[in-house]
């Protein structure tokens, strides 16, 4: 059992009958304290060995981008007191002690820890608890944390179930699209940004290919307030800074980014949300290729992002599956000018149940601002204008362990999504592209003019070929036929004794 499972299924017990969105906060909160406390401490004590340096000083640790972290918020001095009937009230003040001399965590931090309600027992085991990870003095420590941090936040997902839906995608999500994009360097955007686990998982494919992970900008935005508090800490463990921004209107009506161009954008936006303001919207700049329907949010996502685009700009949105062949509220002719535009560059039908809390099937849209050639790991792609990439994944995927309902997809079962994208799109090292009966087929645009530009991969993929049955056809009826048998007379059987018993109890 690895320790990210092992301290959670720790920190789940202590939670009693909480409900799992608030203690979420009281946990998260606590590991962040933890991180932050570490890593001041690790600075503090090697500027108390320099004798020209002044441990005390928070210009030091500004210099060296660790958070500054008054005494009386340190962990050592809280896991102390962590018996103290005054714990919840003094990791209230440490929370805002700690955004009071950090700019950039102001609003961030919870501060639900004092509230009568907290169980004082239940903080002084998380203190405890958390006070048990061991840190070995490297890099590695701090990697710890992030993934701790990010397992907790995905396993408080599926506790809350829908609702947890809203705040996280599923990291197997998360990997598919950024390795199908493959952002490596320029500005990162989430304009729906949830707990950042796109900007972590951008940082992680960068590290796993020998990048530079100050090879990107990171830029997102959260119309949750207390979601944006996550994000903003699940980035700090990971030591990201990127300008994350909140604002209750959201994205779609307050954009805080309207004259900003990406490289890379990732969403994954609310589906399907009718109360988006979209009549106030309608005359916007954004929607190059159709007003979006008023009662469904879809399209002003997607248009959106591709307007954020730069000019050899990529996007990937998550999306329900009706975006690929809705054709209410004008939804059909858009997505017939986007692919007339030549704005989609790929589509991916998605297997059910990779969600938190809702079995809503879903897909992917690749967009792509500059489909003439475009640059993917500094080459050259090819000319993809008049076609679109169409992967069907539906069949893929496998129930998580210990799981009824929840699905992920394999290492494998992502690499090949991306490769055949990467082969298709023409990257060099990603060999040559071919269709797959009943997984990809390039369409030109003719051929998704005779679907009526309804988008959904399985009309284009085919059938798979059948698997050949090793088993003669005369060995298979005869064995078939035995075991009906055999069902038949276990049937009689059980008739028999119930009958038996029934006449017994006259």
């Amino acid at each position: 059992m690895n320790i990210e499972k092992t301290l959670f299924d720790a920190a789940d017990k202590m939670r009693g009958s909480m409900d799992a969105g608030e203690y979420k906060h009281i946990a998260l909160g606590l590991l962040f304290l933890r991180y932050v406390s570490e890593s001041f401490q690790r600075l503090h004590d090697e500027l108390s060995k320099d004798d020209y340096a002044d441990p005390e000083d928070r210009d030091e640790y500004l210099a060296e981008s660790v958070f500054w972290v008054p005494e009386a918020a340190r962990w050592a001095t809280l896991s102390k007191q962590s018996k103290d009937p005054r714990i919840g009230v003094m990791l209230d003040d440490a929370m805002r002690a700690i955004e009071k001399d950090n700019e950039s965590l102001k609003g961030a931090l919870p501060k639900v820890f004092g509230k009568e309600s907290i169980d004082r027992a239940m903080l002084t085991g998380l203190l405890d608890l958390f006070a048990n990870i061991k840190f070995e003095g490297t890099k590695d420590d701090f990697d710890l944390i992030g993934r701790i941090y990010e397992y907790c936040i995905g396993e408080f997902a599926s506790s809350e179930g829908k609702r947890g839906g809203e705040f996280y995608t599923p990291k197997s999500i998360v990997d598919t699209m950024i390795e199908m994009i493959e952002p490596t360097k320029g500005r990162v955007y989430d304009p729906c940004c949830g707990t950042g686990g796109f900007f972590v998982q951008s940082e992680k494919f960068i590290e796993a290919h020998k990048g530079q992970k100050n090879d990107i900008a990171v830029y997102g935005q959260e119309r949750n307030h207390t979601t944006f508090g996550l994000a903003r800490m699940n980035l700090a463990i990971r030591g990201i800074f990127g300008d994350i921004r909140w604002n209750s209107e959201g994205t779609l009506v307050k954009n805080a980014f309207p004259d900003e161009r990406f490289d890379y954008i990732l969403a994954n936006p609310p589906f399907n949300i009718s109360d988006w303001s979209g009549d106030m919207l309608r005359e916007d700049a954004r929607w190059k290729y159709g007003a979006p329907p008023v009662g469904n949010a879809n399209f002003a996502w997607i248009q959106h992002i591709y307007h954020q685009l730069s000019t050899s700009g990529i996007g990937g949105v998550v999306m329900a599956n009706g975006s690929m062949s809705s054709m209410s509220g004008g939804e059909g002719d858009i997505r017939r000018s986007l692919v007339e535009g030549d704005a989609v560059d790929a589509m991916v039908a998605l297997p059910g149940q990779l969600f938190y809390g809702t079995q809503i099937p879903a897909c992917l849209w690749i967009l792509a601002k500059d489909k003439s050639n475009g640059v993917a790991k500094d080459a050259k792609l090819r000319d993809r204008r008049g076609e679109v990439l169409f992967i069907d994944a539906r069949k893929m995927g496998a129930l998580v362990p210990g799981s009824r309902k929840q699905k992920e997809l394999s290492g494998d079962e992502i690499g090949r999504i991306a490769t055949a994208y990467h082969a298709w799109r023409g990257e060099p090292d990603a060999g040559e592209y071919e269709d797959v009966p009943g997984f990809c087929k390039s369409a030109g645009k003719d051929e998704i003019a005779k679907h009526n530009f309804v988008l959904t991969p399985g009309r284009y993929v085919g059938a798979g070929a059948a698997e050949e049955d090793s088993e003669p056809f005369e060995e298979k009826f005869a064995r078939l036929m035995g075991e009906l048998r055999g069902q038949f007379a276990e049937g009689q059987r059980l008739e028999k004794e119930i009958e038996d018993r029934l006449e017994s109890l006259k």
